[in-house]
């Protein structure tokens, strides 16, 4: 048995968060210190690398468990199915739930046991849980729901990717400029081995002895805060380096492992991190193989939705899935790739046949 897609889904916020909102915002650099310039310039140039020029937010009385299930019941209306054949919701996200105008994280039950209730699903042998990824989190849970079925312990999953990293953002750093907030969801079915479609290869890895902590949860740029609070930081420099260095290496071997050709592939849908890293991952990636990369092979969406962590990748799938994202398309037949890197660090990819 391996494992196919029956069915994507997602949920978009409505707040849309222009870059403009953030020029009267007071950055400080991480000793504390104000920038040398003003802000209409810090952010053309944090355009020019990112990509972003605006990014949702979700509504003050949401929560991430909520718009996970929202991903999730579009998933389930495009499957078609009875959600309680389910035999597993994996949900990845990193931040819990956490509460507009609050400090604290909420995981406890979590947040696939929240979502398994605001579905209604009756069954109890539908297993609910969590994975803390950091952004290649959706990937993982889809490996892991690969896992499952292969071994015969499932036969019907779902996998959720859900964050809300406004929640968690420190308004006085510049790279809460990148963050945002969504949900992707698909639903995942045992298939026999002899078809054709479904997931090919998948490779997944951890660096921790040099790099655990390029993305971890610190205090505010602004010193002069008497705050308690923790918000999400990271060394941007060393993550791209990082990415770079690691995930072409990743997906070519998932692409070897899975016998295809790169000619065959089709997109490439990335965790939507930084637009100038995507690009020079992709390239890199070609040119392991002696190749050029295409020009539409990656379709991006950070220039509007800016990245929403775990949510990113599932969210691309399903706009390309159901035509609504720049003329991109996907055929059946079609080999793509999926591919993420963040928080761990980790890394992995996915080839898989549509």
């Amino acid at each position: 048995m391996k494992s196919k897609i029956i069915g994507v889904g997602s949920f978009i916020p409505r707040k849309v968060a222009k870059n403009e909102g953030f020029e009267n915002h007071d950055f400080y650099t991480e000793d504390g210190s104000p920038f040398n310039h003003e802000n209409t310039v810090i952010i053309e140039k944090f355009k020019a690398i990112t990509g972003i020029a605006e990014r949702r937010y979700i509504e003050d009385h949401l929560v991430t468990s909520e718009i996970a299930q929202y991903a999730a019941e579009n998933a389930i209306d495009d499957a078609q199915i009875d959600k309680e054949t389910l035999d597993y919701i994996i949900v990845a996200h990193n931040y819990g739930d956490v509460k507009h105008g609050t400090h604290q994280s909420d995981t406890v039950p979590s947040l696939a046991s929240r979502v398994k209730h605001l579905l209604r699903i009756k069954n109890p042998k539908c297993v609910a849980y969590d994975i803390l990824f950091g952004c290649p989190g959706w990937v993982e849970g889809m490996i892991q729901a690969e896992a499952y079925i292969k071994s015969g312990m499932a036969k019907r999953c779902l996998v959720i990717g859900a964050e809300a990293l406004s929640r968690v953002v420190d308004q006085h750093d510049r790279d809460s400029m990148i963050y945002s907030d969504g949900a992707g969801a698909t639903v995942v079915e045992a298939v026999e081995d002899s078809s054709e479609s479904g997931l090919l290869s998948h490779a997944s890895a951890t660096y921790t002895y040099d790099e655990a902590h390029f993305i971890y949860f610190g205090e505010s740029n602004n010193q002069e805060l008497n705050d308690a609070r923790r918000y999400i930081k990271m060394y941007g420099r060393k993550i791209y380096e990082f990415a770079l260095s690691n995930v072409p290496n990743a997906m070519k071997e998932c692409i070897d492992e899975a016998g295809v050709s790169i000619d065959e592939v089709k997109k490439v849908f990335i965790h939507q991190a930084n637009e100038k890293m995507d690009e020079a991952i992709i390239k890199r990636f070609y040119k392991l193989h002696g190749k050029v990369a295409p020009d539409d092979v990656m379709p991006m969406t950070i220039n509007k939705l800016g990245n929403s962590s775990v949510a990113t990748v599932p969210t691309v799938f399903d706009l390309v899935v159901k035509q609504q994202l720049n003329g991109h398309q996907v055929s059946k037949g079609d080999v793509v790739i999926f591919a993420s890197v963040g928080a761990g660090m980790n890394i992995n990819a996915i080839v898989y046949r549509m």
